[in-house]
């Protein structure tokens, strides 16, 4: 009886937080969806269900080049920003696992970039990725890489990979922590053991670091990827999608229809098709992250 009690009263306590999700998040996603499925355009999300109820929207959507090619963007972005932010982010981690002396102190440095709004971000790399006074093209020139200055954020060819440096620059302190975090957890004991044997570095990561590191390397690399995904303020602050649609990811375009061109249902159901594509994403790499954590054994 008591037992049943207990359980009564914790799941009580629950209540005010699920009614706080239920009126942030539940509530908003239903008006998303609602919307998603009328055809026509209003402001006034009180007035939606007076709107005709149709699949229009995720026909005109499915059948729209543009959207895929919104897809891809966002496939390539999410891809590069997450594989380099995880590549610096390890070799920093790796570094700060050993001891020298201000340790302490390079380690606060290195979480800098994370806390630093995205918009200052986008502002600061529009300034280094400047056609005509940047310091980017600068160093290039210096090190004999280009004759001619490149115009990052105005070319088609460039504009990606201006978009995605900021990103990877912000979101690699988030692979550091994680992966520190996750080395130090590794005994000491196991690298003595692998050097008494005569391992050799690479042999000592391949064996004990990665095995060690893994499971946290995967949850990080699912969550940057979830947030680079649907990452906004980084590419309409530096392009707004363009030029020519070059940087247009799901994201932006989500944007574009519901505040540049007031298409608020045809934004509804991108919207949907996106938290959709997420979901599936997960529930892919899911087997995986039960492996690493659960062994598959659950």
């Amino acid at each position: 009886m008591n037992t049943k009690r207990n359980a009564v009263f914790a799941y009580g306590l629950l209540v005010p937080a699920l009614l706080v999700v239920a009126v942030l998040l539940v509530y908003p996603m239903y008006l998303a969806l609602n919307a998603s499925f009328r055809k026509g355009q209003t402001s006034n999300f009180s007035k939606i269900n007076e709107l005709p109820f149709t699949l229009d929207n995720y026909q005109n959507i499915l059948t729209d080049s543009a959207f895929w090619h919104s897809l891809w963007i966002s496939i390539q972005y999410t891809f590069f920003s997450t594989a380099i932010g995880f590549a610096i982010g390890l070799v920093t981690a790796l570094l700060l696992n050993r001891n020298f002396r201000g340790r302490r102190l390079v380690r606060t440095l290195i979480l800098v970039p994370w806390a630093i709004p995205g918009v200052v971000v986008s502002l600061g790399f529009i300034w280094i990725l400047d056609a005509s006074y940047g310091i980017m093209n600068a160093m290039l020139r210096s090190l004999g890489i280009i004759s001619a200055n490149i115009a990052w954020l105005s070319n088609p060819n460039y504009a990606l990979w201006a978009v995605i440096l900021p990103t990877a620059w912000k979101g690699y302190p988030f692979f550091t922590l994680m992966l520190l975090a996750a080395l130090q957890s590794v005994p000491v004991e196991l690298y003595e053991a692998g050097r008494v044997d005569g391992a050799s570095k690479w042999r000592l990561f391949a064996n004990i670091t990665w095995p060690g590191i893994r499971p946290a390397a995967v949850l990080s690399l699912v969550l940057n990827g979830l947030w680079a995904f649907r990452e906004f303020d980084f590419i309409y602050s530096m392009t707004r999608g363009g030029p020519m649609g070059a940087t247009e990811t799901l994201a932006v375009k989500i944007y574009n229809q519901a505040f540049s061109f007031f298409h608020q249902s045809a934004a509804a159901a991108l919207g949907m098709l996106t938290f959709l594509i997420c979901i599936i994403s997960v529930l892919t790499v899911y087997p995986l992250i039960k492996e690493q954590f659960f062994g598959g054994s659950r």
